[in-house]
């Protein structure tokens, strides 16, 4: 997964070894997230300090080349990212062509030298992928906060001590907010109503008192003491205009026959991107519509059987294994059944509140932890059939 955090302090205070190792702190909260690796960088001035941290899973170049902080060629950019950018070897073909050198082979080099080049909201749009990230401008004395178009990967930041002279906190969690010396903040009452609502805290809210969620599409950019009120949150991306401009081109013309496949084509080049990894990669697998869709497709394009994970209850009620089972025999996967039972669920409930460290009341994150567990011991990426019910209507209240 990957994880970042950070902060900017007003004041400057400390030498730059002590703001590395509060930073570092920061990311060690997220060592589950990176367990491969974890770095920490800062810089002190009079007009403020910054300090980035970074905890990596290894999935693109796992070479020391990939580590992160890093820093860009011309000295200006520091980038702390969680993600992967699915057109990176393209944008360094032309970042190549536009005389920019590559000391390695990760997509987080490509998405630095792409900053370098067009700047951070010009480089955004040519992104393709799940990210969340952290650049700071050596120049400008600025920190760019970016999360993706749909929220894929987590990113909070928030305000501690007083206002403008305080330190400016980020993270990948909520934990990594926490390890900063100057976290105070109590339970947001509001936030906790939505969480009763909706059985979760809902963007742009956390749990925690003056401590937000960056919204999925949105560029937040802050200066050492900038006031809360001065810096906010601006779309680089808008989920509306993306909407139209997909029903403008369906006003073109095109028959069924040839939007059916188109968007095969769409979801056949969505999964071969997502399986380019150094690192053993697998499929979530229920056996139902969306995940067999991924596995199938993934099949397709694989010399070899593609490994597939499900979990099966013994309550027949929510058991789809044998479902599973089935569609992985036609598909000829390397299948894998996880049989849990009542005591099992039981068991890693009180985890639960470790893994999400803020109220989430889904219960699907039970059998979602017992399945990423049981798959880790055999792949690092695992492709899954989330999303395709919100993009297809698949349930009612969609």
């Amino acid at each position: 997964m990957c994880g970042v955090a950070g902060f900017l302090d007003a004041d400057g205070r400390g030498g730059e070894d002590e703001l590395r190792a509060v930073a570092g702190r920061m990311g060690d909260a997220l060592a589950h997230r990176g367990p491969d690796d974890g770095g920490a960088w800062a810089e002190a001035s009079g007009g403020g300090s910054a300090a980035l941290a970074s905890r990596r899973l290894a999935v693109i170049d796992l070479t020391p080349a990939g580590a992160q902080p890093m820093r860009s060629a011309d000295g200006r950019w520091v980038l702390a990212y969680n993600g992967e950018v699915y057109n990176f070897r393209a944008l360094r073909a032309a970042l190549e062509a536009a005389g920019h050198a590559f000391r390695g082979g990760s997509d987080t080099e490509v998405v630095l030298a792409a900053i370098a080049e067009w700047g951070v909201e010009a480089a955004l749009p040519r992104l393709e992928g799940m990210f969340a990230f952290a650049v700071w401008d050596r120049r400008e004395r600025t920190l760019h906060l970016v999360r993706d178009r749909l929220g894929v990967k987590p990113l909070y930041y928030g305000w501690m001590g007083d206002t403008g002279g305080g330190a400016f906190l980020f993270g990948s969690e909520l934990r990594a907010l926490r390890a900063h010396p100057a976290f105070r903040s109590a339970v947001d009452r509001e936030a906790l109503t939505l969480y009763l609502r909706h059985g979760h805290v809902p963007a742009p809210y956390s749990i925690h008192e003056g401590v937000r969620q960056l919204r999925p599409g949105r560029l937040l950019s802050v200066r050492p003491g900038q006031p809360p009120g001065e810096a906010s949150p601006r779309p680089w991306w808008s989920l509306a205009e993306a909407i139209a401009r997909g029903a403008e081109r369906r006003r073109e013309g095109a028959d069924e026959r040839e939007r059916v496949e188109r968007l095969r084509a769409l979801l056949g080049e969505a999964v071969a991107a997502r399986t380019v990894a150094d690192v053993p990669v697998g499929v979530l697998f229920s056996g139902g519509v969306d995940s067999s869709l991924v596995a199938a497709l993934m099949a397709e394009r694989s010399a070899q059987p593609i490994r597939t994970f499900t979990v099966g209850f013994e309550d027949g009620a929510f058991d789809e294994a044998p479902q599973a089972a089935a569609v992985a025999r036609r598909l000829g996967t390397e299948h894998a059944e996880l049989a849990v039972s009542g005591v099992d669920a039981r068991a890693v409930m009180p985890r639960l509140a470790e893994r999400w460290d803020e109220p989430f009341a889904d219960p699907s994150q039970i059998p979602t932890c017992l399945i990423a567990e049981f798959a880790r011991r055999e792949v690092t990426v695992a492709l899954s059939g989330d999303g395709g019910d919100e993009l297809f209507a698949g349930y009612p209240h969609y």
